[in-house]
């Protein structure tokens, strides 16, 4: 495995233990870049006399339809104001009746204000402009009167209609989850959704076991298969059965139901002692030793490989690097919510600048790794109305249950990302982004996206906030091979995990042949129809067309090494 990179004494000096504590009382944020990305944008404001002439008449003319509305509510017909379409803190009946209506419409008028008001100035940068909006989002979304228990009228309704009790089961699922914060101790898993009964029970053993990961081979289901194997890259950020959910969500399940012989790592969970493990080991160590024991178990046909998030990227790697040494054993690459470029990745972005980079890295000093709930902290404050307010509101004021999910239970399954790996992660592709500008360097030697010749399948999802379509569709830009683009809806989860009879399913799709012209995103999401239904069956006919033939299941002397899951799957 390769070592540590060489030591950098402005970071690694004698004050590293103080600053790795303040990065800990800080869960690693670091406000720096918020504060002066504000400052930025008041000072730019103040010396812009016009954009303050339109922001008072727009504050002028809200009110005006405020008191309007007011005075003579229209019961038919759009409000003055509306929430967004993924909005839903409003979408109790009640919020239309006085005096909540004045509440909410004031409320979405401030938002409105704000939104111009944070809009680009002149000689604003960017990024500071864009970190402006989020913090102002962010205090909106503290003041939202559906925070607020005497000005939500659904709280109301629900302290009326059972006597208060919905506040009493709030305080107590409050003092559960302070208690669990305090202890770090995570809920059992719901009844009904235990790994390996359940969930990741697509029937299948493992074939191999590294210290890195655990290859699985599943079991085929069908008389005849595809002479060529699909193997899956899974993120290395969250356990792989994301794609093995229950029967009816288990993409891999699906997979071999349709004739295809599968094969897919299992992460280890790294620990402090795997500090040192890279990027570069992911690759080699993983997906190239994974790759290697596919086509050893099975020689002859190529192979469909498959990467998904952050495992998209290193397989995009590794097959840039096999390109590169003339090494075709690919038959085709799918990558599901994965970028090669990083130039736009959505507010994520925003948390990754020098300042805060550094900070991480101090955070990881002492540890060796990062875990998933400092992560996760950074994903819930993306989507805060979402993911903190409303389900505080209806956990602590309506006093209900979150509801188990395969996928819930999963999300909830936490897992580690090696120092070495995670900095790299970030420093050479969200700072740096070598990727797609020829800059990635792989054993000494940078690698191409234009080398690829394998044809590609890419999915991107409507609402993905961490990979954000616009940049999944910019994979057209840096390659020249046959490409066919889908997007789904939901979010980067929900979208992936999107089987065929899921309601509201839809997609759109277009094919570029080699060397073809790009389209910008826009325009052709402009001009791409809609299509109803899941994108799996797509993506299943197309391995089909870049498959060879059907044959019996082909069988391997391996060492069985235990049945699916595997062990690395449990590791806390």
């Amino acid at each position: 495995m390769a070592g540590r990179p060489a030591s950098d004494p402005c970071r690694d000096g004698p004050d590293r233990p103080w600053r790795a504590a303040s990065a800990r009382l800080s869960g690693g944020v670091s406000m720096h870049s918020f504060v002066t990305a504000w400052a930025q944008w008041a000072s730019r404001l103040a010396a812009a006399p016009d954009r303050q002439q339109k922001l008072a008449v727009q504050a002028r003319d809200s009110f005006a339809r405020l008191i309007s509305d007011a005075v003579l509510p229209r019961t038919e017909g759009e409000p003055p104001f509306a929430p967004g379409p993924h909005d839903h803190r409003f979408d109790h009946p009640d919020w239309q009746k006085p005096p909540f209506r004045m509440w909410q419409q004031g409320f979405l008028a401030i938002e409105d204000w704000w939104d111009a008001a944070t809009d680009s100035l002149p000689g604003l940068d960017r990024q500071d402009a864009r970190r402006a909006r989020f913090m102002a989002r962010q205090m909106l979304d503290v003041m939202s009167p559906s925070n607020c228990l005497a000005l939500n009228p659904e709280i109301i309704a629900a302290s009326v209609a059972s006597g208060g009790q919905n506040l009493v089961r709030g305080l107590q699922g409050m003092a559960h989850d302070l208690g669990q914060i305090l202890t770090q101790s995570p809920d059992p898993v719901p009844d009904g959704f235990d790994v390996g009964t359940v969930l990741a029970a697509t029937p299948g053993r493992v074939v191999l076991r590294t210290d890195l990961f655990e290859l699985i081979r599943y079991a085929p289901k069908t008389a005849q298969v595809w002479a060529e194997p699909v193997l899956i890259v899974p993120a290395c950020i969250m356990k792989y059965y994301v794609l093995d959910l229950s029967a009816r969500n288990s993409l891999v399940r699906d997979l071999v139901a349709k004739g295809f012989t599968v094969f897919l790592i299992s992460w280890v969970n790294p620990t402090a002692a795997q500090a040192s493990l890279s990027l570069d080991d992911y690759r080699r160590d993983g997906v190239m030793a994974a790759l290697q024991a596919v086509t050893k178990i099975l020689p002859g046909p190529k192979v469909h490989a498959v990467g998904y998030c952050l495992g998209g990227t290193m397989l995009a790697i590794a097959a840039a690097c096999m390109a590169r040494e003339g090494d075709d054993r690919l038959a085709s690459i799918t990558l599901m919510a994965a970028q090669i470029d990083f130039a736009e990745t959505g507010e994520l972005l925003l948390f990754a600048d020098e300042v805060q980079v550094s900070r991480v890295e101090d955070l990881m000093a002492a540890r060796g790794a990062i875990d998933r709930p400092k992560r996760a902290r950074t994903f819930s404050v993306i989507r805060s109305d979402d993911l903190i307010w409303t389900r505080a509101m209806r956990r602590y004021f309506l006093g209900e249950e979150d509801h188990s999910t395969d996928m819930g239970v999963w999300l909830a399954d936490p897992t580690r990302l090696p120092a070495t790996m995670h900095s790299q992660y970030l420093r050479r592709l969200f700072l740096g982004n070598r990727l797609s500008t020829n800059r990635f360097e792989v054993e000494g030697e940078v690698i191409s996206m234009t080398d690829l010749r394998a044809p590609m399948f890419v999915i991107a999802t409507e609402t993905d906030h961490i990979a954000p379509w616009q940049s999944v569709y910019k994979t057209q830009l840096f390659t020249v091979c046959d490409l066919t683009f889908v997007l789904t809806n939901g979010g980067h989860t929900s979208g992936i995990i999107n089987p065929p009879g899921a309601e509201g399913a839809h997609h759109r799709w277009s094919h570029r042949p080699a060397h073809g012209p790009y389209t910008d995103p826009e325009a052709w999401l402009a001009q791409a129809p809609l299509q109803d239904g899941s994108w799996w069956p797509r993506w299943q006919d197309w391995l089909a067309d870049h498959s060879s033939t059907r044959v019996p299941p082909r069988t391997a002397k391996t060492k069985d090494l235990g049945a699916a899951p595997g062990s690395y799957v449990f590791q806390a």
